[in-house]
């Protein structure tokens, strides 16, 4: 079962389980194995009623299990459900073709954003802009060429030679998000400054730092399985 199987309420009450550091660190404890409360009062030097107390309420949140021993059933054990613990995880994203990352001039966020959802996922991407300039942006290529990403000094577009059905398009500037309207209107955005407007190689590395971040935030959320 995934994310999207539960509610925002069951998701909340998950969330509030988890916000108090004695049941956070009984979950921790449960992560790579399973315990009786005893063994886990023992660990955390818990008082067992607390434990007991604990328990209950991660036990009605649907993140701890009890079963009983099959060797002394008087002794029972307390198992972790991961599967609640995904609820937890990005919601999928569904009806995602392409991804396409559009700025204005197409000549270094979005072409950044492309050569990195590449890179990282090995799925199709294309950038593209509402004004798009005649070539990508000297820095941007620099940065790109230090980070291994593949980008052609040519290979603007506008956006509306790109974008087609079912791409999720996503503005990588405010400018993009503002302008764009109808069809074409962006399913995400991404508020990245430009770099353009400092023009130095730190703030190429930057928004490259802040895309990269986003892109590895997103693939889980569109690619089934994870990114890898």
């Amino acid at each position: 079962m995934d994310a999207e199987s539960y509610s925002l309420d069951v998701r909340a009450r998950i969330h509030a389980a988890l916000g108090d550091p004695a049941r956070l660190a009984i979950v921790d404890a449960l992560t790579l194995g399973d315990a009786s409360p005893g063994e886990i009062a023992h660990r955390l030097a818990m008082p067992t009623n607390l434990v007991a107390h604990h328990v209950k309420v991660l036990s009605v949140a649907g993140l701890v299990v009890k079963g009983r021993s099959e060797g002394d059933r008087r002794r029972t054990y307390l198992r972790l459900r991961p599967d609640t613990l995904a609820a937890l995880a990005t919601p999928h994203l569904t009806g995602v073709g392409r991804v396409v990352f559009v700025c204005t001039h197409n000549s270094a966020r979005s072409q950044l954003a492309a050569a990195l959802w590449v890179k990282r996922t090995r799925r199709a991407a294309a950038s593209a802009g509402t004004k798009p300039a005649v070539r990508v942006h000297p820095r941007a290529l620099a940065v790109a060429h230090r980070h291994d990403l593949d980008l052609d000094p040519t290979g603007t577009a506008h956006v509306t030679d790109v974008v087609r059905d079912n791409d999720l398009v996503i503005a990588v500037c405010d400018n993009a998000h503002e302008d764009l309207t109808g069809p074409i209107r962006p399913r995400l955005h991404w508020s990245i400054p430009d770099p353009v407007r400092v023009d130095t190689d730190e703030a190429f590395e930057a928004a490259y730092a802040d895309l990269a971040d986003r892109v590895d935030r997103l693939a889980p959320a569109v690619l089934p399985g994870g990114h890898r």
